[in-house]
């Protein structure tokens, strides 16, 4: 069999040193390996992690005739992948070649000693994460088969991209869609199904069917009761939030509508990063900050979303959309923004099939040969447009405004200017679409001018800012006339005066909103400056802030 990776590459796989395998040998077992045996299966949702002792074991996807070899392990290689800390399912089945021996390690084991064994922890996760993204490259995962112009097939695509599941869409029209479904291939064209390995198709799941199914879904193990820390919303502010209070010992929670990583996962590169100076990417940022949660052992609830806040006895309540309740001593609102759209007509038929809001969205759209048109004129339209050059698309650049020199940085500024598969259009704002079930033509007009354009384009992503994620607040902590969330100083007056700021005898903390011991970070609070680092710093600082609010009431109760 041939196989798609090289096992003589060594930043795929190391072969571990006796020093490792000295501390895997007592948690792990080792056990004979005889011909053909399956060690584990492709789509089983938990599996213990192995080393080649003798012999070798092959990673396979598929089956029979249509079985693709992935990699071949030989003697001293690890055999794990990042889904044994993300939950999914196996991608590929484990197969013995040539006979030998395993030592097989517990996956609880083997996490607990990844999380207290820093050396050993940071060449596991790094091993994994490069793996990660060879699998990707390799379009190695589940298969959602369905139309490309299907709206529940974008929906399922976009929703596994946003998670960073491993995938494969196949047309209908594919030959492997047959293969795969056999007569049910055509009942495809009028809604996606999803294969996830040797189980029953999954015809048109939704969002949270598919998340279950590919082990993502945590919420039905995740006790609904009292927490220390409740944090809704996984972006940059929220995760280290999570990650920082369970650091700390304090029980926390962390649930998303959408995807832990929010809007930040989306973004092709992050180059202003401290730390990262060739910068990294909005996904890899996104599965770094989620392992380093998991290993403080954070409650995740993905996807699930919150729907009201109250107090109860004391405590805060939050009701989620699935009608359970978290309880907690502190709140964290990380629930981010929202993305606009624009207010032209036919937008939302092309919703899915021509029009996105991120990077990921956009390139599951894309057809071969597509231009794309990317609205806006802040860095991140800067960087999706350098990213999608990059990859060898024509990008045209719709700026309403007559310069991008005060709206987006100048080392993006000037590589848009030396690209030139990059067209910037000063001075225009977006009219007309067009095109028969996808996205096939943008018209544009020049304000200046009074010109109009016609751009072939098969892609359109609009970044022309975003709202607050703020509805099911109103009436439960202030906000500002935008609505993002008031906090510490930006708070009225008359706000501080009102209950229980005169019993607490203190004024909101720097932020704290309207209701004491809860807490806004990230995009969503008020004079934020919606990047990334200083996300994180708001997380961070919320949590310090909330072991203060606590130790004053402890303090004033037993006063």
């Amino acid at each position: 069999m041939e196989y798609l990776l090289d096992n003589s590459d060594q930043a795929l796989f190391p072969k571990l040193t006796d020093g490792q395998l000295e501390r895997l040998r007592p948690i792990g077992k080792v056990r004979r390996a005889a011909m053909d045996e399956v060690l584990f299966a492709e789509g089983e949702h938990s599996y213990d992690p192995l080393v080649v002792l003798e012999g070798t074991v092959a990673v396979v996807q598929g089956h029979d005739d249509q079985a693709r070899g992935i990699a071949p392990h030989l003697p001293g290689d690890l055999v794990a992948e990042l889904n044994i800390f993300t939950g999914e399912p196996a991608a590929a089945s484990a197969i013995v070649r040539q006979p030998g021996a395993v030592l097989v390690i517990p996956v609880a084991e083997f996490r607990a000693l990844v999380g207290r064994d820093l050396e050993f922890g940071d060449f596991v996760s790094q091993l994994l994460f490069r793996r990660r993204r060879a699998l990707r490259r390799l379009r190695v995962g589940f298969h959602i088969i369905g139309s490309a112009s299907n709206k529940d097939t974008v929906r399922l695509r976009e929703f596994s991209a946003r998670n960073r599941l491993l995938r494969k869409w196949i047309d209908p029209a594919d030959e492997r869609a047959r293969e795969l479904l056999g007569d049910a291939a055509e009942d495809a064209m009028a809604a996606p199904f999803v294969l996830l390995g040797d189980g029953e198709p999954l015809r048109n799941p939704t969002n949270a069917e598919l998340a279950r199914a590919a082990g993502l879904l945590r919420g039905a193990d995740v006790p609904r009761g009292a927490y220390d820390l409740v944090v809704v919303g996984g972006g940059p502010g929220g995760l280290a939030a999570a990650v920082y209070a369970a650091s700390g010992g304090m029980r926390t929670v962390l649930l998303d509508a959408v995807a832990v990583g929010g809007q930040a996962s989306t973004s092709a590169r992050i180059e202003n990063y401290l730390g990262f100076p060739a910068g990294l990417s909005g996904v890899e940022l996104a599965e770094r900050a989620m392992l380093q949660a998991q290993k403080f052992n954070v409650q995740m609830i993905v996807p699930c979303a919150a729907v009201g806040l109250e107090v109860r006895d004391g405590a805060h309540v939050v009701t989620l959309d699935d009608g359970g309740e978290l309880t907690s001593r502190i709140v964290i609102l990380a629930v981010g923004i929202q993305y606009r759209r624009l207010a032209i007509p036919k937008l939302e038929d092309y919703e899915g099939v021509g029009i996105a809001y991120a990077t990921a969205t956009a390139r599951q759209q894309l057809r071969p040969g597509d231009a794309v048109v990317v609205v806006g004129g802040a860095n991140s339209a800067g960087q999706m447009a350098l990213a999608l050059a990059d990859a060898g698309r024509k990008v045209h650049l719709v700026v309403r405004g007559r310069t991008l020199a005060g709206s987006m940085a100048a080392y993006l500024r000037e590589r848009i200017s030396l690209d030139s598969q990059i067209e910037v259009h000063l001075h225009s704002e977006v009219r007309e679409l067009a095109g028969a079930g996808h996205l096939e033509q943008v018209i544009v007009e020049n304000t200046a001018a009074g010109r109009r354009l016609s751009i072939e384009a098969g892609v359109m992503v609009v970044l022309i800012g975003a709202e607050p994620h703020t509805q099911w607040l109103r009436n439960v902590v202030d906000l500002d006339g935008e609505g993002f969330i008031l906090t510490g100083p930006a708070l009225a007056p008359e706000a501080r005066r009102r209950k229980p700021w005169p019993r607490l005898g203190r004024a909101p903390l720097m932020l704290e909103t309207s209701r004491p011991g809860v807490f806004a970070v990230g995009d969503v609070r008020s004079g934020s400056t919606r990047m990334v680092a200083p996300a994180a710093g708001d997380g961070g600082m919320a949590v310090r802030l909330a072991a203060e609010h606590l130790a004053w009431a402890s303090q004033h109760q037993s006063g």
